[in-house]
């Protein structure tokens, strides 16, 4: 069994030693403007380089949701981009947090951690713009994370 640690600070200054994988939620849109992923912008170009050119190129790939894209940003840090949810905005069908894919993508980010010896690092994922509640969340992290043995940190920001 992994542990699920909730701490204060901003999860893309991951804390501990050793390989550590970056995991956040993106729309299935292809958009990169808002919330969480601004952070990570501010501190690597990579990963918006690499959602946008893997969304402008998915009629060749595996762009869904669901799906999750690592691009390697430091010697020991990975980000995950995971695409977890619908559009951008609340509608007709709600909003846009897709719980089923973040399981999904879950489940990848908790196989590439186990390949590297990785901890994984994350905001309250899916809860932020995408709408989503993490009482719902939380336990799809210990499921597809924390029961096959994988240390989590969820970090809250500092208001």
């Amino acid at each position: 069994m992994g542990e699920l640690e909730i701490v204060r600070g901003d999860a893309t200054s991951p804390q501990g030693k050793g390989v550590k994988i970056i995991a956040h939620v993106c729309n299935d849109l292809g958009g990169w403007g808002k919330g969480f992923v601004l952070a990570v912008s501010r501190r690597w170009p990579e990963p918006e380089a690499a959602y946008r050119r893997w969304h402008r190129e998915r009629a060749g790939n595996d762009f869904a949701l669901g799906a999750v894209q690592f691009v390697q940003v430091e010697r020991y840090v990975w980000v995950a981009n995971m695409i977890g949810q619908r559009g951008t905005r609340t509608g007709s069908k709600g909003v846009p947090v897709r719980y089923e894919a973040i399981g999904t993508a879950l489940g990848a980010v908790a196989a590439k951690a186990r390949e590297l010896g990785a901890s994984v690092h994350m905001p309250k994922i899916g809860c932020g713009l995408a709408g989503g509640r993490w009482e719902l969340v939380r336990p799809l992290i210990e499921d597809r994370l924390i029961r096959r043995g994988v240390a989590v940190t969820v970090y809250e920001k500092d208001d």
